[in-house]
């Protein structure tokens, strides 16, 4: 599980009612941003604190993968020389009853801080540049101990979605490793078991063979 930091001033109402996050895939001046870059790096299962107005009003647990989709057309005319189209992700978001003030808290967050594309001066300032970017996990530690039990909360639902992910990973890699392993086992044991045992055994004629579909 990976946690992230997303900036919503001015997409937080519809973002956060509508389940979701979405950005342009570039800068109104065409260049790359890494703050969008990131959206493609969001897993299911991921945590994401949502910070409006110099607090965090909610946290979210992603429920897809990024993928292309047109702007929302309740944003209306915010983000006027956005993209049309860009990254969405699905998120299960939570309003929080405890809102918390990153910048009252700073003297304890300042050190977990990451060294690159912080969320956060120094100073607890906010970095509005900023729209999604991935914290370290003591800094969401720290953060889910300042909010308290309902981010506690939280973090467990998240943790059982990652659990229920990683075993349904887990079956289906075994289901192909077994496959691949019957696949590229077949021509040997057909050399040093079928021919010894069975020299006449054959494929049946209809294998590898396209059946024509019948005159309709």
């Amino acid at each position: 599980m990976r946690y992230w930091w997303v900036n919503q001033n001015q997409t937080h109402r519809q973002e956060i009612e509508g389940g979701y996050l979405w950005s342009p895939k570039r800068s109104a001046n065409s260049a790359r941003n890494p703050f969008y870059e990131s959206m493609r790096e969001v897993a299911p299962g991921d945590l994401i604190f949502s910070f409006v107005d110099t607090r965090i009003v909610a946290i979210g647990i992603a429920a897809s993968y990024c993928y292309e989709s047109p702007k929302p057309l309740e944003f209306g005319r915010i983000g006027m020389n956005w993209e049309r189209v860009g990254w969405r992700v699905r998120v299960r978001f939570t309003r929080l009853r405890h809102q918390i003030r990153p910048k009252e808290h700073i003297d304890l967050l300042r050190g977990s801080l990451p060294r690159r594309y912080s969320p956060l001066r120094p100073n607890g300032d906010g970095l509005q540049s900023v729209y999604l970017t991935e914290v370290p996990a003591i800094m969401a530690e720290l953060l889910v101990q300042l909010i308290g039990p309902e981010a506690s909360e939280i973090v467990a639902v998240a943790q059982r979605a990652n659990g229920e992910i990683s075993a349904q990973v887990g079956t289906e890699g075994v289901f192909f490793a077994a496959c691949a392993v019957s696949f590229m086992a077949f021509p040997y044991i057909y050399l040093f078991y079928g021919r010894k045992q069975s020299p006449s055994w054959e494929l049946p004629d209809t294998v590898g063979q396209c059946q024509a579909l019948p005159d309709s």
